[in-house]
């Protein structure tokens, strides 16, 4: 099967997969992953077919919403691309990339084996952080049912995987958790760049918002 049918089939079968979603996972997120992983790709000089179909998996099955379990994603996203007829070189490699993937708490290294695996994590990480990822982070915390802001629940810096899993702390929380260390934790020089302006975004929000919230603003 070519690849841009193997491509259009994922598509349409994500685009139902996703359908309803209200987390911020939906299919334009996947849709955001993949654009910004070509466009990274490119300059990386990486396969962009394997970059194409990993940034597309990368969120087949995500362990937040299958009770914490790692396994899911990669085994969904090879068996997918095993029906279709794709080689196992290209399967194998997919599902490692969407194996290794997610952020797993501050104290936690995700370094990918391959560069094409760095190039999709960068595109996902891009897509957690800026405006986009602000309003995600909303998202995501009113979907789970989490408070916005609690001044007297400290963000932590989680240690461990199984930490960062257990954790259901306010939204702003996760700012400071997550979102403003990914600038600091890109793969390759073009997410970088992009990364760079994405994190003052954040950051001006912040202060918006604490001087918003203390009545100051």
């Amino acid at each position: 099967m070519q690849h841009e049918t193997v491509v259009a089939r994922t598509e349409a079968y994500l685009r139902q997969r996703f359908a309803g979603d209200q987390t911020g996972h939906d299919w334009w997120h996947t849709d955001r992953v993949r654009r910004l992983a070509l466009r990274v790709g490119r300059e990386e000089g990486v396969d962009l077919r394997v970059v194409e179909l990993a940034a597309l998996l990368h969120d087949v099955a995500d362990w937040k919403f299958h009770g914490g379990d790692d396994e899911i994603g990669p085994r969904l996203a090879g068996e997918w691309l095993a029906e279709l007829g794709v080689e196992h070189a290209t399967v194998s490699h997919v599902a490692t990339i969407v194996a290794d993937l997610s952020f797993k708490g501050a104290g936690v290294a995700r370094p990918m084996a391959t560069r094409e695996g760095a190039v999709v994590q960068d595109a996902d990480r891009l897509d957690a952080i800026g405006a986009i990822g602000i309003a995600r982070a909303f998202a995501y915390g009113g979907a789970k049912g989490r408070a916005m802001h609690d001044p007297e629940t400290p963000p932590v810096l989680h240690a461990t995987a199984e930490q960062y899993k257990r954790a259901a702390g306010p939204t702003i929380n996760h700012f400071h958790e997550k979102l403003l260390l990914l600038r600091d934790r890109m793969n390759t020089e073009p997410a970088r760049r992009l990364a760079a302006e994405r994190h003052r975004v954040m950051e001006r929000f912040l202060a918006d918002f604490a001087a918003e919230w203390d009545g100051g603003a």
